[in-house]
């Protein structure tokens, strides 16, 4: 059994949801991200800072989510290693069932630039497909109680070179094949 599918199991019997064959071949069948997920997961440093004026005390504001603007929120980070050829960022709800739902994948961001704008994405970046199927940020909709998700930056050290709207396992991959280093910040959000 790859170390993936150890990692998953694991994590599914923590959770106290046993890891039944259908799962398993839910997870490995398309649904899920294989092929990736283990080397973003396990081997990657957290060595760098990611902060965001628009979530405070780790909340994010109604903006950012359905309930207001639908907006990305702006995010700021540091640490990049020095072999960094590009940066990616992805927003992702990890507590989702079975795979983590990916609500913002944005790649190709040039090595310089250190922060996205509210609203906005760096010039010459892309956007992959989100879990829902469109190109950009789909924003969250929580619902009935508090709701945690997660802005991840990746450095790279290469440029993906994938067109815009590229599928999210193709993009989700390819940052895993090569991230060399990443800062996460936690972020809350409310109905």
């Amino acid at each position: 059994m790859s170390r993936f599918r150890q990692s998953v199991g694991r994590w599914l019997a923590r959770a106290g949801r046993p890891l039944t064959a259908g799962a398993l071949l839910a997870l490995l069948g398309g649904c899920g991200l294989v092929g990736g997920p283990k080397t973003v997961l396990a081997d990657v440093p957290n060595t760098m800072t990611v902060t965001s004026p628009d979530v405070s005390q780790g909340v994010m504001g109604s903006d950012f989510t359905c309930h207001g603007a639908g907006k990305n929120p702006g995010l700021h980070w540091s640490g990049a290693p020095a072999r960094t050829k590009s940066l990616a960022v992805v927003m992702d709800d990890s507590a989702a069932p079975i795979t983590p739902y990916i609500y913002w994948i944005v790649f190709d961001i040039g090595r310089q630039t250190t922060n996205i704008q509210a609203g906005e994405i760096p010039a010459g970046a892309r956007q992959a497909r989100n879990s829902k199927g469109t190109i950009g940020y789909d924003p969250p909709c929580p619902v009935g109680h508090d709701h945690f998700y997660r802005f991840t930056v990746y450095a790279l050290g290469s440029v993906l070179h994938l067109a815009n709207g590229a599928s999210l396992k193709s993009a989700w991959s390819a940052i895993a094949d090569a991230a060399i280093a990443r800062g996460r910040l936690p972020a809350k959000a409310t109905p």
